[in-house]
């Protein structure tokens, strides 16, 4: 009987010397966590998609903590939730955040099946990433859309398709919360995060070829040839020409939309702008001198038109 007593005195005694160890260790070597921290994750969508720049929303939230005790929120943002669930964290925070302009993924490449016809036929893994490590893809052109669809898998919010007639991807607008996973997943980086424009207005070089003019062009009908006609005639110096290829500057560019009309190749894209007014007319007036004068286009002829 004293032998189970002492047993149970020895086990009791060890159980209570490895709870003050576990107690003094837990205070000792306890990570404080900022309550805000839980309270800003709850305020995020949780789609944990990354566009952020962070590993997911429990990333960002920890930064925007640290970032509201330094004094500043900026750079620090979330495509997916945008200016409305970032105000609501600016709110729980009490700081103020400046409002960012939105972004839209945006494909520059026009190298559809009419521009750029098939050359070779692929018959391995058929993603982007597996026919991009094997060469130049089914067409000559080695930097245009693989037609794969790496960035539609990519893409968590349904807002990226192929379109079977031209064999490109493209981009729905409306859905888009330029998370960028797109972007990551296109192993030719043809896709670029740009800014939506006023009323969704943007213009863009819809080209990545960096091979010289003549070369890009049998490879592409389409194909930005770096003539340079777009740089003369942009005022606003938003327009390079680097490696053979036109780039527009979204920060600078002013949507004049006259580089579109100099490109010989149809390279630059000017998306959701109205479309342009019909010209006068010219119509000769039936008299002695037989002169043609300009008149404007009749209610008639508009609501035909």
């Amino acid at each position: 009987m004293n032998f189970i007593l002492i047993a149970v005195l020895v086990l009791g005694a060890i159980g209570l010397i490895a709870a003050l160890v576990l107690y003094v260790c837990s205070k000792k070597f306890a990570v404080f966590e900022d309550p805000r921290i839980a309270q800003v994750t709850e305020q995020l969508p949780g789609a944990n998609c990354g566009g952020c720049g962070f590993a997911g929303c429990g990333g960002l939230a920890d930064a925007l903590v640290n970032g509201a005790d330094a004094g500043s929120l900026d750079g620090l943002m979330c495509p997916v939730g945008g200016q409305e669930v970032m105000g609501k964290v600016a709110d729980l925070l009490g700081m103020a955040i400046a409002n960012g302009e939105p972004m839209v993924a945006v494909v520059r490449c026009n190298g559809t099946c009419e521009h750029r016809p098939r050359i070779a036929e692929y018959s391995g893994l058929r993603t982007c990433a597996a026919m991009n490590a094997c060469g130049a893809g089914e067409t000559a052109c080695g930097f245009g859309c693989l037609g794969c669809g790496d960035c539609v898998a990519a893409c968590q919010f349904d807002a990226i398709h192929m379109n079977p007639e031209t064999g490109l991807p493209e981009v729905d607008e409306e859905k888009c919360v330029a998370c960028g996973a797109c972007v990551k997943a296109c192993p030719r980086h043809i896709i670029e995060l740009r800014k939506k424009g006023p009323k969704g207005r943007r213009v863009f070089v819809s080209c990545v070829n960096k091979d010289k003019g003549p070369v890009a062009m049998k490879a592409c009908k389409a194909a930005c040839i770096g003539c340079g006609k777009c740089v003369k005639e942009c005022k606003f110096e938003a327009i390079t020409v680097e490696n053979n290829v036109s780039y527009i500057d979204f920060n600078k560019c002013r949507l004049c939309k006259k580089c579109v009309a100099v490109c010989p190749t149809n390279a630059i894209h000017a998306v959701n702008f109205p479309a342009p007014k019909p010209k006068p007319e010219a119509v000769c007036v039936p008299d002695s001198s037989a002169v043609c004068e300009k008149v404007e286009p009749t209610k008639e002829k508009e609501e035909q038109a």
